[in-house]
């Protein structure tokens, strides 16, 4: 019980001890002493009392705390403990799930429908570490929480933001306008304005499904511990980061794939400059100083650059005359190498001829990240046990529902026709 609370309670106590006593026209002695002790320890009662709500101010601040933020913790310690091995035993025998695992399926099938097993996104991370006792796993390192794609996509290192929707489009209105601020000209003139602030609804949609198709031998399946877990979480998380990186950048808006940035430029108003030179520092430099003209960045070492393998080995190879220094160097001097991310799976080996290639500047400002990628639920993994029946192993699809669409155009720029 808090302390505020018996204090309260004593003080009724004492309250009622003293309207007895004061109802007296003659108290004797012993009454008269009891009435000057009781009123003795009221006033002091009365500092006590004080004192606890102060104290209990701030315990009640962090129990509140931790009351808004327990279900999310305890979720989140569950699907740490997801064992994806769980899963491959009850899609090939039928096993039923228990555990956390158990308790995770039956929270997101509560959210939306799935024909096989829904599979949360956390449930990707690759653990290190992990080991099994007693069959329950012990992660020593659990990322619970996914805020981008994947810690080494291409996207999630460029600042795309993973958005997860449980089911239906979802809009975010991103500002799109620039409020303006004047000085008065004159003692009586009016200041600038009025500017009409605007946004602009982002919208993702459920319309592109990508499916990832696993096979799972007899000896993986009848190996117990983390050999299973890894393997799966690897072989999942390597497809699904490899197509999603690609779509993101290069998604072709058709054929069920979503408009990628680089791809759909145009439609999302991302500026194109065609460099038309070779590679050079200069070439990224003009494009960094376009971004701060826009007030997008404030230094160049807020620019993220996403390059190919072959621009990467020019500006290398490119030496500043009479000096040891590079292209590259001068590049990495200003722009940070954590900043920088080289793929040839993201972005197109050529431009528009086989010696040019393309690449692409963004940032994050003002919070909002510069290309938003939608999930849809968990993953949804369906069983097959007659594809591969003859050898006894396990065939698994796993469906994804996901889209793009870009944030703010003027948080990224493609630069074209790198030679």
């Amino acid at each position: 019980m808090l302390t505020s609370v018996t204090i309260q309670r004593r003080q009724s106590e004492i309250r009622q001890s003293l309207a007895e006593l004061v109802g007296k026209d003659k108290p004797t002695e012993d009454e008269a002493r009891k009435m000057g002790e009781l009123d003795t320890e009221y006033r002091g009662n009365e500092t006590r009392y004080r004192a606890a709500l102060v104290a209990e101010d701030t315990e009640r601040r962090e129990a509140g705390a931790d009351l808004e933020t327990r279900g999310d913790k305890e979720y989140a310690a569950m699907i740490g403990r997801f064992e994806m091995r769980q899963v491959a035993l009850l899609l090939d025998e039928g096993k039923a799930l228990s555990g956390p695992t158990a308790e995770v399926v039956q929270e997101i099938r509560a959210k939306g429908g799935y024909r096989g097993v829904p599979v949360p996104w956390q449930a990707l991370e690759l653990r290190s570490g992990e080991t099994i006792a007693s069959g329950t796993p012990n992660p020593l390192q659990t990322r619970p929480i996914i805020d981008r794609l994947f810690p080494d996509s291409v996207a999630g290192r460029m600042g795309a933001e993973m958005i997860n929707i449980d089911a239906g489009l979802a809009e975010w209105p991103v500002v799109t306008s620039s409020v303006a601020a004047g000085w008065a000209a004159t003692e009586t003139g009016a200041v600038a304005g009025p500017t009409v602030f605007a946004t602009t609804d982002k919208q993702l949609a459920p319309s592109n499904t990508l499916g990832i198709q696993m096979k799972i031998t007899r000896k993986a399946l009848k190996q117990s511990g983390d050999a299973l877990e890894q393997a799966v979480r690897r072989d999942m998380n390597g497809a699904i980061q490899m197509k999603l990186d690609s779509a993101v950048f290069q998604g072709a808006g058709s054929g069920g794939e979503p408009l990628g940035v680089v791809t759909g430029y145009s439609t999302y108003g991302i500026t194109a400059t065609a460099v038309n030179a070779a590679a050079s520092w200069s070439a990224f430099r003009n494009a960094v100083i376009r971004f701060m003209g826009n007030y997008a960045v404030t230094s160049p070492g807020q620019a993220k650059l996403l390059i190919t393998p072959a621009l990467w080995g020019k500006l290398d190879g490119a030496l500043i005359t009479n000096t040891a220094v590079s292209e590259w160097d001068r590049l990495l001097a200003n722009i940070p190498a954590g900043n920088i991310a080289i793929s040839a799976n993201a972005l197109p080996t050529t431009g528009n001829s086989p010696d040019e290639v393309v690449a692409i500047l963004m940032t994050s400002a003002g919070g909002v990240a510069p290309i938003f990628v939608g999930t849809w639920g968990a993953i949804d993994l369906i069983r097959d046990p007659y594809s591969d029946a003859a050898s006894g192993g396990l065939r698994l699809t796993g469906l994804v529902t996901a889209d793009v669409t870009v944030a703010r155009p003027a948080q990224l720029e493609l630069l074209t026709d790198i030679q």
